[in-house]
């Protein structure tokens, strides 16, 4: 094989690399439905029965609570978006190739995180 000729992985690895991507996809789509229901419909705990201080620190809670749920559902769509980008990338024959060496990326790092762009090494240097 001539060094400049590019390296990508075979359509078999692609596959199984597609196989995980989709079923990941699946269950973050269940957990960002999750999400979204626990901040769109509130919590059924009832305090009317309870000091109204303790009513008001509950509210706050539930508030912040709140919040945080959305900002993990931003970062779920985020994630799902990620993925199905990696899903273009397998069409494309492009995936699994870091965009910073040109080089394939590890398989056991894209089994773990298989939105990833950058090899092990590209990572650490961008930290630097």
């Amino acid at each position: 094989m001539a060094t400049d000729e590019k390296v990508v992985y075979s359509d078999a690895d692609l596959a199984e690399f597609k196989d995980i991507i989709l079923a990941k996809i699946e269950k973050a789509k269940k957990d960002l439905d999750i999400l979204k229901s626990s901040y769109k419909n509130g919590t059924s705990n009832n305090t009317d029965d309870t000091s109204p201080q303790f009513k008001a620190f509950e509210e706050g809670s539930e508030t912040m609570s709140k919040e945080a749920n959305v900002q993990l559902a931003i970062r779920q769509e985020k994630f799902i978006r990620d993925l199905k980008n990696a899903l273009l990338r397998i069409e494309n024959k492009t995936y699994g190739i870091c965009r910073a060496t040109g080089k394939l990326i590890q398989k056991e790092r894209l089994k773990l995180v298989p939105h990833a762009t950058l090899s092990i090494e590209a990572k650490k240097a961008e930290r630097k």
